[in-house]
């Protein structure tokens, strides 16, 4: 079994591949990247009742792989690049030859994937930390899954201007449904729900249309969304809508969280696991 193992700020995420099939994903919340990568090595070993002879390799990525050496408890380990490890993991999650894959975290970043060919397109601050430190200032949540529960109760048009409030005619393809202006319409009678729900809305909205114009740039249809926040029904929901609109396709592949880790792990293989 190949271990791959992604070393966020916050947290680690750790998968094994073994005969190109991913095996028990999983995620350790540390600050210590030490600490974490080798707490993520011990759980994953319990967890799936190995042992350190049964891992083949290691591959590590991710902002808190330069403070490794070269052993992970005892093993030998290879540092691969994080660009390339969510290229590489994207086009493997979304079985496709190429696209643009976005990896949502506390910021986003872009890349430009084709076979072995990776190429960071650059990136945004818009993410989850956007998420968080709006809804503390705006909602005093801290919490992204506290934001995402109350946001169910909420509605946009307490909150964003949409085209329909500025036009009462057709504007190109664009539907009177959609936002000309992000927090364009608060007011006092906006609710903590109304809130929550703009605030997904607008990072949603503005990583999405990045990820469109990279496409278009780039000549793709296909753009592989990654992390773990893509996921949630208002991303989904926001993913269907610019689909429709701008005639590309969002993927969100199962274990999209774990994307940099999955595409750290193959790294070496990669010509075993993904195409051309």
């Amino acid at each position: 079994m190949i271990i791959g193992i992604d070393i966020g700020g916050s947290t680690t995420k750790i998968v094994g591949i073994q005969n190109g099939k991913i095996i028990n994903p999983l995620t350790v919340e540390a600050n210590d990247p030490i600490a974490s990568a080798s707490g993520a090595m011990g759980k994953f070993l319990s967890v799936n009742s190995l042992g350190l002879k049964d891992i083949k390799k290691v591959r590590l990525t991710g902002v808190g792989a330069t403070f490794l050496d070269n052993t992970l408890l005892g093993i030998p380990i290879e540092k691969v690049d994080e660009f390339r490890s969510l290229g590489y993991g994207g086009l493997f999650l979304s079985d496709l030859r190429q696209g643009i894959i976005v990896s949502m975290g506390t910021g986003t970043a872009f890349v430009k994937a084709h076979g072995r060919c990776v190429s960071h397109l650059g990136g945004t601050g818009m993410g989850g930390g956007t998420i968080k430190g709006l809804a503390r200032a705006m909602v005093n949540l801290s919490s992204i899954d506290s934001v995402i529960a109350l946001a169910t109760k909420g509605k946009l048009t307490h909150v964003d201007l949409s085209i329909g409030d500025i036009s009462h005619s057709v504007i190109g393809n664009l539907p009177s449904t959609l936002t000309a202006s992000n927090f364009g319409k608060m007011n006092d009678d906006a609710s903590a729900a109304d809130v929550s729900l703009a605030i997904l809305n607008m990072v949603f909205q503005v990583v999405g249309m990045m990820a469109i114009f990279a496409a278009r740039t780039h000549k793709d249809t296909d753009i592989v969304m990654t992390g773990k926040l893509v996921s949630i029904p208002p991303a989904q929901k926001i993913f269907r809508e610019l689909s429709r609109l701008y005639r590309v396709r969002f993927h969100v592949p199962n274990h999209a969280s774990y994307c940099t880790a999955i595409g750290a792990a193959i790294f070496g293989e990669a010509e075993e696991f993904i195409a051309g």
